[in-house]
């Protein structure tokens, strides 16, 4: 379990097709301490949360490998990852911790398309457009998971919605590098997803 608060930005810095392509071994450099991670640790990348199958400090950073399987391959953007692709990376929730965000199961349901960006004072605003079927789940002021980072909505139309982001977030994130025409993984509030079912079966 997550809550969409970006810790560090990794960097692929490995990739390894295995299983004939069906599956990625990754290692992402990154700045957590090796002494905290631990086998079979999850930890999310851009949203996804992967199990830690490896770890350790090389040229004096920390590194942690990761396994991308098929339907991860096929659901979200981890197709289009390679050597040098920036993730936004966030530990798994700890009993305890400060829940900042929302929260975050780490399963992407999907991907939205970047359709625009706007720089304005003090913030950017980003217009993203998504499959129907996931489009039923968003709401505007709702909760919604971009690549990882937890954000709220500001408007929705049809299919298309958008997102305003603040200064730090753009400076401790991938979004930051967002244009038109990217693809992110995106991940419903679950809450709106219990809610669409319960209507449902009404």
């Amino acid at each position: 379990m997550f809550t969409g608060i970006v810790t560090d930005i990794g960097e692929i810095v490995s990739l390894t097709p295995t299983a004939q392509g069906q599956l990625h071994r990754l290692r992402i450099a990154c700045r957590y301490d090796r002494a905290t991670i631990a086998d079979g640790a999850s930890i999310a990348c851009n949203g996804v949360c992967l199990t830690v199958v490896a770890s350790g400090v090389e040229g004096g950073k920390t590194w942690f490998d990761v396994d991308a399987a098929a339907e991860t391959l096929a659901l979200t953007t981890a197709k289009h990852w390679k050597v040098g692709t920036k993730l936004n990376l966030e530990r798994a929730l700890k009993i305890g911790d400060e829940l900042g965000g929302h929260i975050v199961a780490g399963h992407a349901d999907g991907i939205a398309t970047l359709v625009s960006r706007e720089d304005l004072p003090d913030m950017a605003r980003f217009e993203l457009k998504t499959t129907r079927e996931l489009a039923r789940f968003i709401a505007t002021k709702g909760s919604i998971t971009l690549d990882g980072v937890s954000l709220t909505i500001n408007t929705v139309r049809d299919v298309t919605f958008s997102v305003l982001i603040i200064p730090h977030t753009l400076s401790v994130t991938t979004i930051g590098a967002w244009r038109a025409g990217d693809e992110v993984n995106i991940e419903v509030d679950l809450m709106a997803r219990y809610a669409a079912r319960l209507t449902e079966m009404k």
